[in-house]
């Protein structure tokens, strides 16, 4: 895409936004132009301005500290680091990019990333990655979804993935394993039912991030992009196959409960802390959360990547956020130092370590597996070979604004029609979006 064209997407892109308005590496190396490494560039007297999401590290001071501390000392220039929340902070982009007063360089969520790119609001990195040679170092599912018509909209900084958590204290009581396949986990949990009939073996809720892994799992997709144009591939054979799945842990093999479509993921953490749950699926985050506000369960967690079907693992969506520079910077280079400094190395391990996100390079990935914490090792291995994400398309955000994946899911799980007739809706309001 060049830049006539990016240009006249932000140009709409702010018209409509306007409307709607009216309506309502390392730390050790810079880059040149093309991206590739330089020593000189000093910038000293400028000043980089960056948003980051609030809340994802709970004390982010001492870090940024020491971020601005390096890149002053790397580059002479300081640092302007403004936090955003993160329930504000698409209308605060989308406000930013009407009016052209947007950052430098921002936290992206993945499932934005695409849609700001779009827009033109958002610089193609991909000649800088590829300059400084993280093609393949960047973790492909992050790499994916930030990847629109060949350009790279942003760099991977930090994402989190879902696994099978399971209480071992009560797969020890049960005598039982970890399920390793779909036919395991009906075993698995009939045995656990059967030990106890008051338990919920495995809480099914109405969320996307439970439902996509038996899609995938079945070899169907969310949707599918050829020749420029989105299909819904919920109403698919194989995603039908992974749905009715589901939908059978309920109804035929009573592992999950109807009231448990409406919970939603803290319910989901706090029935498995009580001991009333006794495996779900829930993020690399979860584990240490739980330990944290419930210290006699030190010990009584696993964790083992999602079963696939017959065997191996599962897909799981990736998600998290990548640092995008803005078109509308002044010093794209200056921006592209900080991402690569935040994105790889010593700054992209710290902040993995204090947020309990994983970071976005394969190398710091390998790192984490290879550690062998028990609570670690299978999400990273997960993120690693069976990471997935969300169609990568800027219609996307109505999809997820539309409910479409838990609304289909509530209409399953409630019994309330045929899993084929709930796939049909949902790929027919989905490609209504695609189509507009």
């Amino acid at each position: 895409m060049n830049r006539t064209t990016r240009f006249t997407r932000l140009v709409a892109f702010a018209a409509v936004a306007g409307l709607a308005l009216t309506a309502c590496g390392n730390g050790d190396s810079d880059t040149d132009a093309d991206g590739g490494a330089v020593t000189g560039g000093d910038a000293s007297g400028e000043t980089l301005s960056v948003w980051i999401m609030e809340g994802t590290n709970p004390d982010p001071t001492d870090f940024f500290d020491e971020v601005s501390e390096a890149f002053e000392e790397q580059t002479g220039a300081e640092l302007d680091i403004q936090f955003v929340p993160w329930a504000s902070a698409h209308d605060q982009f989308t406000n930013a990019i009407a009016g052209g007063t947007g950052p430098d360089v921002a936290e992206v969520g993945t499932t934005w990333t695409p849609e700001f790119g779009d827009a033109g609001a958002l610089a193609d990195l991909s000649d800088r990655i590829e300059g400084a040679e993280l093609n393949d170092e960047y973790v492909p599912a992050m790499m994916e979804a930030a990847t629109l018509e060949d350009a790279v909209y942003g760099a991977p900084w930090y994402a989190g993935v879902r696994s099978l958590i399971y209480r071992t204290d009560i797969f020890e009581e049960a005598g039982v394993e970890p399920p390793t396949t779909w036919d395991d986990l009906v075993e698995v949990g009939t045995t656990l039912k059967e030990h106890d009939e008051d338990l919920i073996p495995f809480p099914i809720p109405a969320s996307v991030h439970t439902t996509t892994p038996f899609i995938w799992g079945a070899g169907g997709e969310v949707a599918s992009e050829e020749d420029g144009t989105w299909t819904s591939g919920l109403d698919s054979a194989e995603s039908v196959e992974g749905l009715t799945f589901l939908e059978s842990l309920v109804s035929e093999h009573d592992l999950s409960t109807p009231a448990a479509s409406t919970w939603n993921e803290a319910d989901t953490r706090d029935a498995f802390a009580r001991g009333e749950a006794a495996m779900i699926i829930s993020g690399s985050w979860t584990p240490k959360s739980i330990i944290e506000a419930n210290d006699e369960l030190e010990g009584d967690l696993g964790v083992v990547p999602i079963p696939g079907k017959d065997g191996g693992m599962a897909p799981s969506f990736v998600g998290g956020s990548h640092l995008g520079v803005f078109e509308t910077a002044e010093n794209q280079d200056l921006a592209w130092t900080f991402v690569q400094m935040m994105t790889t190395g010593e700054f992209a391990e710290k902040w993995g370590e204090q947020t309990g996100f994983f970071p976005g390079t394969n190398e710091l990935l390998t790192q984490l597996e290879e550690a062998d914490d028990p609570l670690v090792a299978p999400f990273a291995q997960q993120m690693r070979d069976a990471g997935a994400t969300l169609p990568v398309t800027p219609q996307w955000g109505q999809v997820e604004g539309a409910q479409i994946l838990p609304a289909m899911m509530q209409s399953i799980l409630g019994g309330s029609g045929s899993v084929q007739e709930a796939a049909d809706t949902a790929a027919s309001e989905m490609n209504e979006i695609f189509g507009q």
